[in-house]
């Protein structure tokens, strides 16, 4: 029987590939590729890297993390943390300087079925990505000036207007931390 203070690590030369269940804390200093399922909580410390379908009570990223993360309680990503892949928490914390790429669903969370109940989803701030449309062709000196001249009438496009939120859903936070 696990005590609540088992915690199990995964150490630095350690590459464990397959599907990994537990109900205790897991640290990964190594390797992990697969499914990982745990009641507790998962952290990858800044020399993990996890590569696996993860669901878990709360997630601590101080490592590389490339799939989804479902967790019934928290997920965080520390400034040194990256991930790439979604989130499916009630609470996320992004840590300035950190790295995320994917989409943020901060409903309430059935981890056994994996049904999302209610809530919006949210897409986080990602780096630019380069377009594929060609460019625009170069104007002379003569023609941006022509066109910085002209009425700036049709070059605004409408808003849109927000997503809809929905009434009487849970209110829910994305805790975003800047170092002063």
């Amino acid at each position: 029987m696990a005590t609540s203070d088992t915690t199990t690590i995964i150490g630095e030369s350690i590459l464990i590939s397959g599907s990994l269940a537990g109900d205790e804390d897991l640290t990964v200093r190594g390797r992990v590729e697969g499914t990982l399922t745990l009641t507790r909580t998962l952290v990858v410390e800044p020399t993990g890297q996890v590569k696996a379908e993860v669901q878990v009570k709360n997630c601590i990223i101080a490592g590389i993390v490339v799939g989804n993360v479902t967790a019934t309680e928290s997920v965080e990503i520390t400034k040194e943390g990256r991930m790439v892949g979604d989130i499916a928490a009630p609470r996320v914390i992004i840590v300035d300087g950190a790295s995320f790429r994917g989409r943020i669903d901060m409903g309430e969370v059935d981890v056994g079925s994996e049904r999302r109940v209610t809530g919006a989803t949210t897409r986080a701030a990602a780096p630019a990505r380069p377009s594929l449309r060609p460019s625009a062709p170069t104007r002379s000196p003569k023609q941006a000036e022509k066109k910085a001249e002209a009425p700036a009438v049709q070059q605004s496009r409408p808003s849109v207007p927000p997503a809809p939120v929905a009434m009487g859903a849970v209110k829910r936070k994305v805790i975003v931390k800047t170092k002063k």
